[in-house]
């Protein structure tokens, strides 16, 4: 569903992604991993375009979308959970799932039932202010503005940091329910080594701008782990 093909990215002099290649196949979770400062984000927003690379290619279902600005990518079918979660503090829950509908290919501009089924809590807490919620409800609705555009590729930069453990499990839930009801492909950087075990099918390991390690996730051993994941 995803390819990624020899991507490298530069911050003026310091280069950050050094020809990453990656393929993320369709229904299933990608994880990617790595210490703190290895690229992963740059990676992700490079996917998105929000940063455009310096070199290299990106497919979506096997057709170039290299040049395409984010909003084009948008409405290609991917979408961006970013780090930190960036929802808007001063627009209600309802306010923030509309703006997801500028993501949508098919014009519509009413919140699909869909998003809302998955986050019940939602529901309730519509004419609430998002900087009002919880940081575990504020993911929720992150995940869910994300949702109303219809992806076929759903990006996830640490979705489960600062997110209590009942939240993550559910998170978890949704994630494997888009994988295998919705068609939905993920790809998820994440640190949290139980929850990419018990979720993930498949990942890859950064360091330096680059891919040092891949497989499946039940092949993801305690050597790998200390060699490329410790502190």
């Amino acid at each position: 569903m995803l390819e990624v093909e020899k991507l490298s990215f530069s911050y003026g002099e310091i280069k950050t992604l050094n020809q990453v290649s990656m393929v993320m196949q369709p229904k299933r979770i990608t994880c990617i991993m790595g210490r703190n400062g290895v690229g992963k984000t740059t990676l992700m927003k490079n996917i998105m375009g929000t940063l455009r690379s310096n070199a290299g290619t990106l497919k979506l279902g096997g057709d170039d979308v290299t040049s395409y600005p984010a909003n084009k990518r948008a409405k290609a079918g991917i979408a961006l959970v970013p780090q930190g979660r960036h929802i808007f503090p001063r627009l209600t829950v309802e306010e923030n799932l509309r703006v997801g509908l500028e993501a949508r290919s098919d014009g519509k501009r009413t919140i699909p039932d869909g998003p809302l089924e998955l986050f019940p809590v939602l529901k309730t807490m519509l004419k609430r202010y998002g900087g009002d919620l919880s940081g575990g409800q504020q993911q929720q609705l992150a995940i869910a503005r994300a949702l109303v555009g219809d992806p076929k590729v759903l990006l996830l930069d640490e979705p489960t940091e600062g997110i209590q453990p009942n939240v993550i499990d559910k998170i978890g839930e949704v994630l494997q329910h888009l994988v295998a009801e919705r068609d939905v492909t993920v790809v998820m950087v994440e640190q949290y080594l139980d929850f990419v075990r018990e979720i993930g099918h498949s990942f890859y390991i950064m360091n330096r701008g680059g891919v040092v390690a891949e497989g499946q996730t039940k092949d993801l051993s305690e050597r790998l782990i200390a060699r490329h994941l410790h502190v």
